[in-house]
């Protein structure tokens, strides 16, 4: 078993490193049926089952590589003409043929949140250009105000020549809605036209299309209700920005449908996807009792490990299995890059707690062109930093602490799609094996729920003070007044909130503890 762990794919530049996941002598024949399973579930989601019942949803992100997997034709053919599409938009962006009132685009600002936006940025950096890009990209990823500020302030005076994308499916996500209403904002202060440099991204009909069809944006996009946030880098929603920076999507594409095919195979030790879901399954007990710790040894790479938080943990971190009984599964994901982490955590991962298991994204080409010698051996910085990598993960196995590794030829759009690609199908796959559905997110419904509820509150806090100016009060008697006292500590601290952000209205007095503080309205 240990010679077949360590499988090279020359024809994608790809290889992938078992050996040192510590599987039991036997591990395959022992979860051959899971195995089955899961390979079973893959097929019946590419050929169009529900696979989301919640929403009653297909999931097919496998389709933007191949369309002619989609279920329908129509389908395939929305498929292609949106990239048709997309690939125009860039070309008469970079032609100048699409431009703004005041001359050629020259910077990006995409406003989303989560897969509107780690998949861009990840994406983003990993190719950018050392010549520069077509665009340079900025990013509204949050609903707070002084990041904001921050970014049009490093965008300047350069707004007038800014393209936007508004990037939500819904198009009522309150982060994405409040980005875009502060961008319109600036783009009123300096004199100009929001609509004649704005792009919509999002699902046909929604509140967002309605609005950019109503001003007369220039373009619209479509985001499809089979092709989750998470999982959305291969649509419009990843290949607009970053054919808009010059990259090359068709590669991208192409390493992702290449990946696909290679995952598509039910010989296990040949599918590097199965291959990391049964890790997963292996080392975190089937039960997330691992974290997972994500260590690409390139810059390149340095948000691969915030990108595959959100697609792991949003898709496998879940209360219910598919029978409805309590599992809490999920695996923790978190990392850095190397040889960063190795002046960070290292330690603890050596010495500490072995509650994780390590992969480590390997990059064989250290860069283009020549390399200095740095010390007398005839060393170069590569020769460092894959010495690094190697040491770490030899000190880490010293100690017993198991690791992955995945080694791409370089990091251009064709290994960067093949990345994206490998771990959506290893989540795919995992998820079946334990059981829980990867592709509904209720936790985070859960949370846009109680944020709403609490906003609702600020109003009536809002309200009452400027009924009573010049009454002090505190946070226990205003929430018993409201007739919502078992919300005290909400109430005590947007009235917090509201006396720091507006004091020429608000007031402060401090107590002898928090919740004794009394707050005021100013007459």
């Amino acid at each position: 078993m240990y010679s077949t762990l360590y499988q090279r794919f020359p024809e994608l530049g790809f290889a992938s490193d078992f050996r040192l996941a510590g599987f039991p002598q036997d591990y395959f024949s022992q979860t051959k049926d899971i195995l089955e399973s899961a390979y079973s579930s893959m097929k019946e989601l590419e050929c169009g089952a529900i696979a989301n019942p919640d929403e009653g949803r297909m999931v097919g992100h496998y389709w933007l590589r191949k369309p002619e997997l989609a279920p329908s034709e129509e389908m395939a053919e929305d498929i292609r003409s949106t990239l048709g599409k997309v690939k125009e938009c860039a070309r008469r962006v970079k032609s100048g043929e699409l431009a703004s009132p005041k001359g050629p685009f020259t910077d990006l600002l995409v406003i989303g949140i989560g897969g509107s936006a780690l998949g861009p940025q990840f994406v983003g950096k990993a190719l950018a250009k050392s010549t520069g890009d077509d665009l340079i990209a900025h990013f509204f990823d949050n609903t707070d105000p002084d990041g904001m500020d921050f970014t049009l302030s490093r965008i300047g005076q350069k707004l007038e020549t800014t393209l936007i994308l508004v990037i939500s499916k819904s198009g009522g996500t309150p982060e994405t809605r409040n980005g875009m209403i502060e961008a319109q904002s600036a783009f009123q202060k300096a004199g100009l036209d929001f609509s004649k440099q704005a792009i919509a991204v999002t699902g046909k009909g929604s509140k967002l299309h309605q609005i950019a069809e109503k001003e007369n944006w220039l373009d619209f996009f479509p985001m499809w209700d089979w092709v989750g946030g998470r999982t959305s880098e291969t649509a419009a929603v990843g290949l607009l920005p970053a054919a808009l920076q010059g990259f090359d999507i068709d590669q991208l594409l192409e390493g992702a449908a290449n990946m696909d095919e290679l995952t598509r195979l039910e010989d296990t030790p040949r599918n590097p996807a199965a291959m990391l879901a049964l890790s997963w399954y292996w080392l975190s007990a089937g039960t997330g009792a691992k974290d997972m710790v994500i260590l690409p040894y390139k810059d390149r790479l340095e948000l691969f490990a915030k990108y595959l938080q959100q697609l792991i943990m949003e898709s496998l971190g879940k209360e219910m299995d598919l029978n409805g009984n309590k599992v809490n599964q999920g695996i923790a994901v978190y990392g850095n890059k190397g040889s960063t982490d190795q002046h960070a955590y290292v330690q603890q991962l050596r010495e500490g707690i072995p509650n994780f298991f390590a992969t480590f994204i390997e990059v064989l080409k250290h860069r283009d062109g020549e390399s200095v010698e740095v010390d007398n051996s005839g060393m170069n910085s590569g020769d460092y930093l894959h010495g690094f990598f190697l040491g770490t993960r030899d000190a880490l196995l010293e100690k017993e602490r198991n690791s992955i590794t995945l080694t791409i030829d370089q990091v251009d759009a064709k290994s960067v799609g093949m990345l994206i690609a490998l771990y959506e199908r290893a989540v795919g796959y995992y998820a079946s094996m334990i059981g829980i559905n990867a592709y509904h997110q209720p936790g985070v419904e859960a949370g846009k729920k109680a944020a709403a509820q609490i906003l609702a509150v600020r109003k009536q806090v809002e309200d009452w003070m400027s009924s009573n100016p010049g009454n002090p009060v505190q946070a226990e008697k205003l929430a018993d007044n409201l007739g919502i006292k078992e919300q005290t500590d909400w109430v005590y601290k947007i009235l917090e909130s509201l006396a720091a952000n507006q004091p020429e209205k608000f007031s402060r007095e401090s107590g002898e503890s928090p919740l004794t503080d009394t707050f005021s309205y100013k007459n």
